[in-house]
């Protein structure tokens, strides 16, 4: 245990230990209730002192609730992977928390957004502000979650403290101390290994230095501050539940940064989210000279308007903010342990770090209840007018078409509505928005109080201010680079290949309102079938259909051509169970998965096709389910490898295997018949006759972005492809001379300052780094690995951009598109558009009796391109088929 650890340190060494803060609970002046439970007397340590485990967090939380049940309640809200509780704690007067249940229908109403001017006023006069407070989503963000600890004492034990009397009698603040436990356990347990009898401030020591994949990620490697929309990981559905629940009119989300820096707290950088309004940003104005004001007192330095900003929707701060939240990120400069020295050569301690969140989120809770009615009244205007500008918008509705992609549409029309989202669903043949939907559309009506939020998400565009671009076109001119944090594109329909429509009026009369339970409607026929069955290659939900059949030990042909059987065209990839290879039980066994999956199942009664190839075919391809092993540890991107695994094992019921790269090389990779190379900066050079080995023997290596590097490098050259230099026409002339024997240049003139331009400009430099954008790619329309598209769209960003396979080699399954449509959604720097028209997205290449598939940019980033789904399952269930 580590605790135990830690007391027999102190016990051993306690005449060389140096107190790394004094005793002071917590961090300012007052008197405290000694029926409240000091942290020294429940975790043997004072705030700040400690870093606190996982274990210690609740345990501490749950003290102090069993020691005020009138003013503090304990909620699980989620369990994370690793079974760890995620909880938060409510703290409020005993009045309040005797009508909870009046407080939340009161908020609730508030939230409407349709409560009159009259109903409104009385709302606010008798409900309190919600403040939610969010610690540590990063689990290597280590002093948010004993500031949690600090200011939930604070709160509940301060006794005649103007300020806390302040926040019960006009707030509810609603603490989550721990949003990341597997992250946070990961990270302790790497420091209090490498701790030993003095903590060191040096940058290097072990103390310092997390081990691969470091605490920051969850089980599965997410960043969940990118996952506030895509809702994949279980900590981030019970958050976005927990907190539509509660409405909270100020949202922060407390993180660190490097230990170098200060702390940073809003107003935001630009670029800044066209649905944010100027009233919010108001309030954190309001809220960050608030700050300022303790920060001075405290001698606490702190800087603003640098670095983060407000655009993208998937941070812990910008999707509350969407909602209509004063929601805020808090960055302090991490120890990343107990002390740190910085390099200006002073000492920053992890009692430092605590004691300035502490005071940062004491501050917001006081600002809030200094001016509640201002923060609830316009938290009510944010969601009434957004059901105003939805109202008088000329793409009022958005329309998502069932027919194609259906699985996808389904749990695209799911997620919406878990976040909040009204999504009605229209049946049968019907037209919306001037198109004819065949099998019914799923329509968001903007005119409801999350319409900036759906307005965002399901938006082809959101705008840059041309201001900020002009600004970066700029910056790029004079070398520096850009400045936008995150990327610039995330159109949920482009990232789930979905076909989608916006219009002014649509006809919801008959429609149905769409839950994020509902369960999947499945397409199954109840009677038996002579010859056997056929699930079409048509969406992600049918993949994983045939995963399940195939887990269940059922025998499958997959079609590398599209057949007509049955009066029906069937797509390539389809997948054709006939009875006389299975047992008895076939058509029971494929209708019960299909209903639990909601996919399609038809039944085949002859093997007979009308046009093309026929089951005894060699264009029909045996299927079995793949061993899949991938690459992991040093060098590979942590967030690429999880987001890999995560969608192949829970998306799918795919297994995976992570093997690390420093075994690779005495791994038995004849195990398995994929191997996956993630993203990453890695060398394989004493794996290579390893891994060509692999291929030439009939395996199937696929590369994702880096990955694509590695295995075009010359040590295994098992695809013909490199990135390419920056593009420069070669007409153009070149100041500047070479250089002759005694190392003298050639004499130049330089005659303007195009000519200087030239004569500095560096020629092996690679392409300039990219935003994320969306771009279109077209499929070579007759390979298998395409089966189930004709165009898709991939998350490019970065610099690399790769040349062409020839055709002596392998082929371009994929390709962007040419320069006038490639880009889909974002914003793409000429330069680059010009270059990445026709280069490949997806390639092929064969090799001795295996086969080697190459990503450019990777189709698992953050588990959110679900349109590519089905592509990447192309690549590992059909890909061994294809292989001799």
């Amino acid at each position: 245990m580590v605790a135990t650890l830690r007391a027999r340190i102190a016990a051993l060494f306690a005449w060389a230990l140096v107190p790394i803060v004094a005793s002071a609970q917590p961090f300012i002046e007052s008197t405290y209730n000694t029926d409240i439970p000091s942290v020294t007397s429940v975790l043997g340590h004072d705030f700040g002192e400690e870093i606190s485990t996982t274990d210690e967090v609740i345990s501490y939380m749950e003290a102090l609730a069993a020691a005020a049940p009138d003013r503090m309640r304990i909620i699980r809200y989620a369990e994370s992977w690793e079974g760890r509780d995620l909880v938060y704690g409510i703290i409020a007067s005993p009045d309040t928390m005797n009508r909870l249940d009046t407080v939340k229908s009161n908020l609730a109403q508030l939230a409407s957004g349709t409560a009159n001017a009259s109903d409104r006023s009385a709302l606010i006069a008798q409900t309190p502000a919600v403040v939610w407070l969010g610690y540590g989503v990063h689990g290597n963000e280590i002093s948010g979650s004993d500031a949690a600890l600090a200011l939930a004492y604070h709160l509940l034990a301060a006794e005649g403290d103007a300020t806390v009397e302040d926040i019960f009698a006009n707030t509810i603040v609603i603490i989550d101390p721990m949003q990341n436990p597997d992250g946070r356990n990961r990270f302790v347990n790497a420091f209090e290994a490498a701790r030993g009898l003095e903590f060191t401030g040096d940058r290097y020591a072990a103390e310092h230095d997390e081990p691969w994949p470091g605490g920051r990620f969850n089980h599965y490697l997410f960043d969940m501050n990118r996952d506030w929309f895509t809702l994949s990981q279980p900590e981030t559905v019970g958050r976005v539940a927990a907190m539509q629940e509660w409405t909270p009119v100020v949202v922060v989300d407390v993180h660190e940064m490097g230990g170098d820096q200060t702390y940073f707290f809003p107003p935001v950088a630009p670029p800044i989210n066209p649905n944010v309004t100027d009233t919010q940003l108001a309030k954190e104005d309001l809220i960050g000279r608030n700050h300022a004001r303790y920060f001075d007192r405290e001698g606490i330095e702190y800087f603003t308007r640098e670095i983060f900003d407000a655009f993208y929707p998937g941070y812990g701060d910008m999707w509350p903010k969407l909602n209509g939240a004063i929601a805020m990120t808090y960055e302090q400069g991490s120890p990343r342990g107990l002390k740190w020295t910085r390099r200006n050569g002073t000492t920053f301690t992890y009692g430092d770090a605590v004691k300035a969140q502490f005071l940062s989120t004491l501050s917001t809770a006081e600002a809030v209840a200094k001016n509640k009615a201002l923060f609830l009244g316009d938290y009510a205007n944010f969601r009434a007018e957004a059901i105003s500008l939805g109202r008088n918008s000329d793409n009022r509705y958005y329309a998502i078409d069932r027919s194609t992609n259906r699985w996808q549409a389904e749990r695209t029309a799911r997620q919406l509505a878990a976040q909040g989202i009204a999504v009605e669903r229209v049946s049968g043949t019907t037209d919306v928005c001037g198109q004819t939907f065949e099998d019914g559309a799923y329509v968001v009506d903007l005119a409801q109080p999350a319409g900036r939020l759906a307005q965002t998400l399901l938006a082809t565009e959101t705008p840059l201010n041309p201001d900020f671009v002009a600004e970066q076109e700029a910056r790029r001119e004079r070398g520096l680079d850009w400045e936008i944090y995150d990327v610039t594109a995330w159109s949920l329909p482009l990232m789930h290949g979905l076909e989608a429509v916006s219009c002014r009026r649509v006809n919801l009369s008959s429609a149905v309102r769409v839950r994020a339970d509902d369960p999947m409607p499945d397409r199954t026929v109840a009677s038996d079938a002579v010859f056997g069955y056929v699930i079409p290659w048509s969406d992600a939900g049918q993949a994983k259909l045939v995963v399940s059949a195939l887990k269940a030990g059922l025998i499958g042909k997959s079609a590398d051509e599209a057949f007509v059987a049955e009066g029906r065209s069937w797509p390539r990839g389809s997948v054709v169970f006939s009875r006389s290879a299975n047992s008895s039980d076939l058509g029971d066994t494929l209708r019960r998965l299909a209903r639990e999956i909601g996919a399609e199942v038809a039944p085949l009664s002859s093997s007979w096709t009308e046009a093309g190839p026929n089951l005894g075919s060699s264009k029909f391809r045996t299927l079995v389910m793949p061993k899949v092993a991938m690459l992991w540890d040093e060098g590979v991107s942590p967030t690429d490898a999880g987001a890999t695994r995560y969608v192949l094992e829970q998306e799918f019921g795919l297994p995976v295997t992570p093997i690390r790269t420093r075994t690779l090389a005495r791994a038995d990779l004849a195990l398995y018949d994929v191997l996956i190379l993630p993203d990453g900066r890695y060398s394989l050079d004493r794996a290579g006759d390893s891994l060509v080995e692999f291929v030439d023997e009939g395996g199937v290596a696929i590369g994702f972005a880096g990955g694509v590097k590695t295995l075009s490098g010359s040590s295994l050259s098992l695809l013909s492809t490199r990135a390419e230099k920056a593009w420069s026409d070669p007409d153009a002339d070149k100041a500047g001379g070479n250089t002759d024997g005694e190392g003298l240049a050639d004499g130049t003139r330089l005659e303007d300052e195009e000519a200087y331009d030239a004569s500095v400009t560096n020629e092996d430099r690679v392409p300039d780094s990219v935003p994320g954008v969306l771009l279109n790619a077209d499929a070579d329309p007759d390979h298998w690995l395409s089966a189930g598209y004709d165009t898709a769209t991939a998350l490019f960003w970065g610099s690399d951009i790769f040349t062409p396979l020839t055709t002596d080699n392998g082929k371009n399954v994929f390709r962007f598109a040419p320069a006038e449509r490639v880009l889909a959604s974002g914003y793409l720097w000429e330069e680059n558009t010009a270059q990445l028209a026709f280069k490949p997205f997806v390639m092929a290449q064969p090799k001795g009796d295996g086969l080697t598939i190459g990503f450019t940019e990777s189709p698992v980033t953050r588990a959110y391109l679900d349109g590519l789904n089905l592509l990447l399952l192309n690549a590992v269930l059909l890909g061994p088929a294809h292989t001799d």
